[in-house]
């Protein structure tokens, strides 16, 4: 299958590329280089031992998005293109709605160009908002409380109505919960650009010695050492849950939405813990106040995607502790280290 990638050199974008490549489909990554690295792509094509087109391009420039598409001839896309933190989202959300909903927008025009009828969303467990029950399924209600979250919820709806349009448009939403770890090479991994809005990769710089203390927000939660819980799931694993999404698309019209985690949940502490034991170094952490909006459980029922998509998580917490740590001593400043 000819697969067309937007952000793909990404995080999560370059360890499904590899994914794509291995299981033997001929790719094209598209990406503005905003919050990724070409050098990630350099690595992927050493892992794969494998080539694939490569183009920059911001996902808000129709005519050369369209030309691009028309040119490969994807069967189908994979959109990870977007930007993705949750408290920026509240600062800039101008910028968000414009890259994320209208550069959406912008694809799925360039998409009908091309007659490319088949789409796999990056969206986002942020969709759901505050829980009314757990885990969530994906007949929760969907009330995201920032601007980050509504921005995957408009491109969701968006997309299902794309689907509604003509009837062989298919899409698959992939709601992911919290994606870490790294490939076990150690080669491709999470770098992001300033100080890390996420947990994994802010105790990894703390553990190589970029930062000097993790601050855990908030110890009083209803949990079991009162520090936040979440559902994480290896990147790996994320990356094969697209793989069985485009060939979900690949014969089903219609759109559906899929939850992907583990459907287990670990606390601030724990994850500490493991990595302590991963990486043999100490993680400092000072506990502050909580951040506003927190809550303190969230977790995913996983049986839509384990029946529909045949797919289901096979890293453990001390294998994602693991790699993230391979990754991060190999590369303790990032793909920013490689002279590459």
């Amino acid at each position: 299958m000819k697969v067309f990638v937007t952000g793909g050199a990404g995080y999560i974008g370059t360890h499904t590329v590899l994914e794509l490549l291995r299981d033997g489909h001929e790719v094209c990554v598209s990406d503005n280089y905003r919050n990724s690295s070409p050098v990630a792509l350099d690595r992927v094509r050493r892992l794969a031992n494998a080539d694939f087109r490569q183009c920059e391009i911001d996902i808000r420039d129709q005519d050369t998005l369209a030309q691009a598409l028309a040119d490969f001839q994807p069967d189908a896309v994979i959109h990870f293109a977007g930007l993705k933190a949750v408290g920026e989202s509240s600062e800039i959300p101008i910028d968000y709605y414009d890259n994320n909903v209208v550069g959406s927008l912008r694809l799925l025009a360039a998409m009908d160009e091309a007659g490319c009828t088949r789409i796999v969303f990056s969206s986002s467990a942020t969709v759901y908002g505050e829980p009314q029950y757990l885990p969530y399924d994906e007949q929760h209600p969907l009330a995201p409380t920032n601007p980050y979250g509504r921005t995957k919820l408009m491109v969701e709806e968006i997309i299902r109505d794309w689907c509604r349009s003509k009837p062989q448009n298919s899409a698959a939403l992939l709601r992911y919960f919290n994606p870490v770890g790294a490939h076990a090479s150690g080669d491709i991994g999470e770098d992001p650009r300033g100080t890390p809005n996420n947990l994994m990769p802010f105790v990894a710089q703390v553990a190589v010695g970029r930062r000097s203390h993790l601050s855990v927000f908030g110890n009083d939660y209803a949990t079991a050492d009162g520090t936040g819980e979440r559902d994480y799931i290896h990147v790996v694993d994320l990356a094969r849950a697209h793989l069985a999404a485009i060939h979900y698309a690949s014969r089903r019209q219609g759109c559906e939405a899929f939850n992907i985690g583990t459907g287990s949940a670990y606390s601030v502490l724990q994850i500490v813990d493991a990595f302590e034991r991963a990486s043999g170094r100490t993680v400092p952490y000072q506990v502050s106040v909580r951040r506003a909006g927190d809550i303190a459980t969230s977790v995913a029922c996983v049986d839509k995607a384990r029946d529909t998509l045949g797919w289901a998580s096979r890293h453990t917490l001390d294998d994602i502790c693991q790699s993230s740590w391979n990754w991060q001593s190999r590369n303790p400043e990032g793909y920013g280290g490689d002279a590459a």
